[in-house]
């Protein structure tokens, strides 16, 4: 199966521990290849995936070494020459980490010249992301920002869907407009609502009314066992990702539905 999901949300509505569910979900069916992007500055997606806090991982883009290598500039320059369409295809299985069957690339962060800059750094970024989304044979779900901060127009036609979190706040609804313009305005097609932490019939009404010409993917309970987990800081569901709610397999199931749409 190659499917590629953008996962986007206002901060603070569960859109990284949603992220690594869906992914070890997915990954529960051994014939599928999942890798996980955490394009986030607050990178936490290696905790939701229960990577341990002794193997870490450096960002794609502090990875001077490399950048140079394959871009012929050294990371943090501007101006002058480097090839803007670098070997990327080895990246994701020699600087991965994986756990129970998911991949997790780190992307990092441009630290010089601006979110727009034409640098190094940025055109690893860019050139590997195209590689995830266009060339590889797999699932690839993605922790962004907000919204698309890391697509751009070469790569967001292939992307099946942008999965927008929100919780039944009224500012996590609010943004839910915008970040759909974003998609909109890069040419994703399917943009849907995914409802967290929902505590019942009242909230899912709540999201539903608020947000009336979106579609709905699901909705995912406020669940003790997830709470407990990252107040702890661990993986929830450490043991056994079958014990997680329905409700999650279930969407995984639907967002399958999106592969070659």
């Amino acid at each position: 199966m190659s499917l590629k999901i953008a996962i986007g949300g206002k901060g603070g509505v569960g859109k990284t521990t949603v992220t690594a569910l869906l992914a070890r979900c997915l990954a529960a069916d051994k014939n599928n290849k999942v890798i996980a992007i955490d394009a986030d500055p607050v990178a936490n997606l290696a905790a939701g995936l229960g990577i341990p806090e002794d193997e870490p991982i450096t960002p794609i883009a502090e990875l001077s070494e490399l950048i140079s290598e394959r871009t012929g500039a050294k990371p943090g320059t501007m101006g002058g020459f480097f090839t803007l369409n670098p070997k990327v295809d080895d990246i994701p299985d020699r600087f991965s980490k994986e756990r129970d069957g998911v991949k997790l690339l780190v992307m990092g962060t441009v630290q010089s010249g601006g979110s727009g800059c034409i640098c190094p750094e940025s055109t690893i970024l860019k050139a590997l992301m195209t590689h995830l989304v266009l060339y590889r044979d797999d699932i690839v779900l993605m922790d962004m920002e907000a919204g698309v901060e890391h697509l751009g127009r070469a790569t967001s036609g292939s992307v099946d869907a942008l999965v927008v979190v929100v919780n039944p706040g009224a500012r996590s609804r609010n943004a839910a407009h915008k970040i759909r313009q974003l998609g909109q305005d890069i040419g994703i097609k399917n943009i849907v609502i995914l409802g967290n932490r929902v505590r019942g019939p009242e909230d899912e009404e709540l999201i539903r009314s608020s947000l009336p010409d979106f579609e709905i993917l699901g909705f995912l309970p406020e669940d003790d066992a997830i709470v407990s987990a990252d107040r702890d800081g661990t993986r929830p569901f450490e043991s056994d990702i079958q014990k997680a709610p329905k409700e999650l397999f279930a969407v995984a199931e639907k967002l399958r539905s999106y592969d070659n749409q």
